[in-house]
Parts: C-alpha cells; sequence; structure tokens
C-alpha cells in the first residue's frame, strides 16, 4: 500500500543578501515564485498535503502558499535556530505519523520525479534518505558519507577530513523521514556546533548510529541549485529557460535563436509553431500549432490561435484571443480584445476592450479609445469591416458589418452596415497662400537682420 506523505517546505529565510523588500522566496523565476514551483512540485509529485514554514511576520509569504497550496498549513518559525528547529516549528503537522519529505522554498528547479523518488526509498524500508548530486566541484557543500550503500553521516566541509573533502557526492539538502520514527529522529537533534543551530543533516547519523536505515540516492545538481542573492536568482532562471526551451523544441516548436526566447511556466505551444528571435512570454500564453510569432514580440495572458502571424515588434496584453489566420503586424497592441477569424492589423495600431470581426481590415494608426479617464469602454467592430488609416474609434462604438471608416475619421457614433463613415474637417485649398506666405516671412527676417 502507498504510504501516505506530508511535505515540509521551509520559507523562513531572511534572504537578506537578496538586499530587497520583496520576501526571497517570493522572487520570481520563469514568471512563478520559487515558493510556488516547489509547492508545484509536491502537488505533481501526488502529495496532497503540505505544512509551509515561514518566518515571524510574514503574513504574505502565507497567502502566497495557501493559493498555491489550497489547503496547507502554515506555521511560524518564532527564532532562527536552523534547519532542524525549522522543521520541528510543524510538529502538529508532524504528529500525524504521515512519512515526511522537507524541501525549501529557494531550489525552485526540483522536479516531482525526484520528490517521488526520496517517496520510494521510504515505500522500500528506508527511514532517513536524502537526495545528493556529484559535483565537478564540491568546495563549500556538504559531504555524504556513504558505506556498504548505507549513508552513515552528513560532514559540513568546515568540519570534514582531507578524505572526506574528496568526496564528490555533495548533500542536495531533501530529506525523506519515515513517519514512524520522524519525530524521535527530529527530536534527537542537538545543537552542540559552533552555532548553536539544530541541523536536520544530522538526523542522517542519529538514524544510522540507531540501527535505522538511511539512504542518499542521486539528483542532478541543477535541481538543488539553491538562490540567496541576485547573480544564483538568474543563474535559476537560465537554467529553467534551458529546461522550457528544450521542451517546446522536443514537442515540435522551431525556435530559430532559442537563447533569445523566454518562456513562463504555463507558457503553450503547439507543434509546427515558429517562434523568432527575441521574443518573451509572460504568464498565461497559448500558441496553438501552426502560428508565427515573429520577433521581438511580448505576449502575456493572450492566446493565439493556429495559422496566425504575430509581429515582429507586437504586444499582446492580457485578454488577447487572436483566432485562426489572424494577422498582427508591426507595432501593435492589443488588450482584452477578441480579434476573429482572418482579420488584419498590420501595423501601428492598438485595439483595446474591442471585437474585431472576421476578416475585418484595421489600417495604420488605428486606435480604440477604451479609457474616459475611469472607466473602460468596449468597441465592436464587425465582420468585414474596413477601419482607414489613422482613424479613432471612441468607445463605446460599434461599426456595422462591412462598414468603411474614411482614414483619418473620429468615429464617436455607431456605423450601420455596409455604410461609410467619414468624420473628419472638409479640405479647403487657398489658392497662392504659400507663395504669398513665404515672400512676408523672407521679408520679416531681412527686417530683422538689418536691424
Amino acid at each position: 500500500m502507498a504510504r501516505s506523505t506530508l511535505a515540509v517546505i521551509l520559507a523562513a529565510g531572511e534572504g537578506t543578501r537578496m538586499k530587497s523588500s520583496l520576501p526571497k522566496v517570493l522572487h520570481a523565476v520563469a514568471g512563478r515564485c520559487m515558493l510556488a514551483h516547489v509547492l508545484a512540485s509536491v502537488r505533481e509529485a501526488g502529495i496532497d498535503d503540505a505544512a509551509v514554514v515561514v518566518g515571524p511576520g510574514r503574513e504574505d509569504v502565507a497567502k502566497v502558499a495557501q493559493k498555491a497550496f489550497p489547503g496547507c498549513t502554515v506555521f511560524t518559525q518564532a527564532e532562527r535556530k536552523g534547519t532542524g528547529h525549522a522543521v520541528l516549528a510543524a510538529r502538529q503537522a508532524l504528529l500525524g505519523g504521515k512519512d515526511v519529505i522537507v524541501l525549501y522554498a529557494d531550489t525552485p528547479l526540483v522536479r516531482a520525479q525526484s520528490i517521488e523518488t526520496l517517496k520510494a526509498a521510504l515505500e522500500d524500508g528506508a527511514h532517513v534518505a536524502v537526495l545528493g548530486f556529484h559535483a565537478a566541484n564540491p568546495s563549500g557543500y556538504g559531504r555524504l558519507i556513504v558505506e556498504d550503500g548505507a549513508l552513515t553521516r552528513i560532514v559540513e566541509e568546515k568540519d570534514a577530513t582531507p578524505d572526506q573533502k574528496a568526496i564528490g557526492f555533495c548533500n542536495g539538502g531533501l530529506m525523506a523521514l519515515r513517519g514512524e520514527t520522524s519525530l524521535a529522529l527530529l527530536d534527537a537533534i542537538g545543537n552542540a556546533n559552533a552555532k548553536g543551530e539544530y541541523y536536520l543533516t544530522d538526523a542522517a547519523e542519529i538514524a544510522h548510529q540507531r540501527g535505522l536505515k538511511a539512504v542518499a540516492r542521486p539528483i542532478a545538481e541543477e535541481e538543488v541549485h539553491g538562490v540567496n542573492d541576485r547573480v544564483q536568482l538568474a543563474q535559476a532562471e537560465a537554467m529553467m529557460q534551458a529546461r522550457l526551451r528544450a521542451a517546446a523544441m522536443k514537442d515540435g516548436v522551431t525556435l530559430i535563436a532559442p537563447e533569445t526566447v523566454f518562456f513562463s511556466y504555463d507558457t503553450v505551444i503547439g507543434n509546427d509553431v515558429l517562434v523568432e528571435p527575441n521574443c518573451w512570454f509572460g504568464p498565461g500564453v497559448k500558441i496553438e500549432s501552426g502560428a508565427v510569432i515573429h520577433a521581438f514580440s511580448h505576449l502575456e495572458g493572450a492566446r493565439v490561435a493556429g495559422g496566425a502571424s504575430v509581429g515582429p515588434f507586437a504586444r499582446l496584453r492580457p485578454g488577447a484571443d487572436l483566432g485562426r489566420d489572424v494577422k498582427v503586424g508591426n507595432f501593435v497592441e492589443i488588450k482584452a480584445a477578441q480579434v476573429e477569424q482572418g482579420a488584419k492589423i498590420s501595423h501601428l495600431s492598438y485595439i483595446g476592450d474591442a471585437r474585431v470581426g472576421a476578416e475585418a481590415n484595421i489600417g495604420a494608426g488605428t486606435i480604440t479609445c477604451n479609457y474616459d479617464g475611469y472607466l473602460k469602454h468596449k468597441t465592436d467592430i464587425g465582420a468585414g469591416a474596413f477601419i482607414g488609416s489613422n482613424s479613432a474609434l471612441v468607445a463605446p462604438v460599434k461599426v456595422g458589418d462591412n462598414a468603411n471608416v474614411g482614414a483619418g475619421s473620429v468615429i464617436t457614433r455607431n456605423v450601420t452596415e455596409d455604410a461609410l463613415a467619414v468624420a473628419r474637417g472638409r479640405q479647403v485649398e487657398i489658392a497662392g497662400w504659400a507663395k504669398r506666405y513665404r515672400q512676408v516671412k523672407k521679408a520679416e527676417k531681412a527686417t530683422k537682420a538689418k536691424g
């Protein structure tokens, strides 16, 4: 039978090296905060019970945790006395006797499969299981001491002998504790060390000394990359982006210059999509099969149907919904607007809070005037309508199917189906005016030069 598991996520660190008013674990990687990344992996690993340990007064962290993992329990570590002490801050949750997996909210790259590896180790009879990685340069990491397949202890580098320092198998930080003995091991951790702190890593040695099975399982070093400052945050972002790009390309997406394309954690892209260089995808973007995203485009909270073309230099803001075969060209911005099949907005336009009907054509320089300083209003452009260049549609307003709007018009009233609307001053021509004007101005200039 599968064992019940509790995930304990440690999120109480102050993160002083981030030099930020925002708590460290709320800094984002690929559009989602680090704490939410870890909780998502916990959920994906099939764990439905989580306890999050936060620092004093960190209601903001607690709120994010509860949104990311509804039903999780939040505990406060009133004093920071080490990782072992932090886990015991969730003692009330530990009393249920479930297996415990301890994770860190500042390691956003951990995969669900690695959490499942820890679960499996406990199911195989281990009382303590840790994840370790083989480091090319182990300097600074704790070493995992494994003898005859058993993990006997975890030694911090400052306490390691020369022979132990030569070990390349390093502590990844994540640990699992068997439910029946978890509290007994945690309570046995002492603080007889230079810092007077309770280190979770001591649980491995205590288990071994008590004749309990402790094991170490391998993990990729990338997955346990911790973030303590902005440099490490940027490194985590780079690793996450490499992961997302590789996944997209394996799923049939063409990235001409992958290193210049940035995805969010939830970007969905169908096969046979072409993404040109220097594009950015914020949260909530879905691109359907066969679309093209041209260079230097910025998308967030948008849907692009198959056959559509976006950019170059286009911006799709939240609520942009492009139908099949739509064309959105250079320097076009779309927000909270439905653009139906085959419509064209080729360049230099803003379409916000609107519907653009199928096969409609929006001329260069057209804008929907959707905001009156207090409220947003909707513009409805019918199927097959033609909006001439440099027109302003003052919402709320409706342009009927197959209607035309003359270039340079300011439309403030509804336009009926199949009609032509022209709203601009009548052109007036005064013969010879320009010549007389030049003569007068030249004379004025000459007079000033003599004076």
